[in-house]
């Protein structure tokens, strides 16, 4: 265990604490607001560095307030379920083959979930 007696954190672990609060705020939050509301423990340059890498990867919207930015989710990043779609898309982006990446995550879909991405695609609604 590391000194001071707590753990350390995985960086999406603090990725996702940090989204769950600019979630639950609704309006844009300064990387101070977001130290206080995680609980103080983190250092500030932690969450600097936490809000600029989701910015990066276009998760969060951020514009000047003073001095500051004040970080929001981007439109696609305001929930888990979006979170999660941008971050397949992501993956398959970056993919060198795409058709191999698909073609494995359809195999891997359980029967349920292959017959809803058929409903989804409009396959599974037969003929109107």
């Amino acid at each position: 265990m590391p000194i001071g007696g707590s753990r350390r954190r995985s960086p999406g672990e603090l990725e996702s604490g940090v989204l769950a609060v600019l979630w639950a705020a609704g309006t844009p939050l300064t990387p101070g607001d977001v130290q206080q509301e995680l609980g103080g423990e983190l250092a500030r340059t932690t969450v600097n560095t936490i809000l600029s890498r989701l910015h990066e990867k276009g998760v969060l919207l951020r514009h000047r307030v003073g001095r500051a930015f004040a970080y929001s989710p981007a439109q696609e990043a305001r929930d888990a379920p979006g979170l999660a779609a941008r971050r397949m898309r992501s993956e398959l982006e970056n993919a060198p083959d795409r058709d191999t990446v698909l073609a494995r995550f359809v195999d891997g879909l359980s029967e349920d979930d292959e017959q809803l991405l058929r409903a989804l695609l409009g396959e599974g609604a037969g003929p109107e």
